[in-house]
């Protein structure tokens, strides 16, 4: 669901506990195990965040908020010249809600460029599909969205 003058927001349902779900935003090794070839994950306020999203540029910003086992909040931008995001210009919040045996996933983005907001609606949730998918217990396969090296 994305207003045309709202931030962006992408939810999953998710068949794990919020414990189990937040780890996967907080320890590197679990995040690259749903999204990213390298990550530097340093998950508490002011702390790094940095990750090699497909292979072809660093996403990268700053955690404000880390809350176990409800929220993390980090600032959002690209480490690519001439981008028009950014490092650290926008901000993604990470909701974890329990619901039932599992949890909602509801990630909002805000501050985003108009023409950025597709490419974001379509990778986070392509990307919280293969989440889904790891913290429920499966294995997402390859990410088709990697960029061969």
């Amino acid at each position: 669901m994305t207003p045309a003058d709202g931030p962006l927001v992408v939810e999953r349902r998710i068949q794990a506990s919020p414990e189990t779900v937040f780890g996967f935003f907080a320890d590197p090794r679990r995040w690259l195990q749903w999204q990213g070839l390298e990550a530097e994950l340093d998950p508490r306020p002011g702390g790094v965040f940095r990750m090699n999203v497909r292979g072809d540029g660093w996403a990268v910003g700053r955690f404000l908020q880390v809350d176990p086992p409800r929220r993390i909040v980090f600032t959002w931008g690209w480490e690519i010249e001439r981008s028009p995001l950014p490092p650290g210009s926008s901000v993604v919040e990470v909701e974890l809600i329990p619901q039932g045996d599992g949890t909602l996933v509801r990630l909002t983005h805000r501050d985003l460029p108009p023409g950025e907001v597709p490419a974001h609606q379509a990778g986070w949730s392509h990307y919280l599909d293969r989440l889904a998918v790891r913290a429920g217990g499966g294995d997402p396969g390859p990410d088709p969205l990697r960029l061969s090296p």
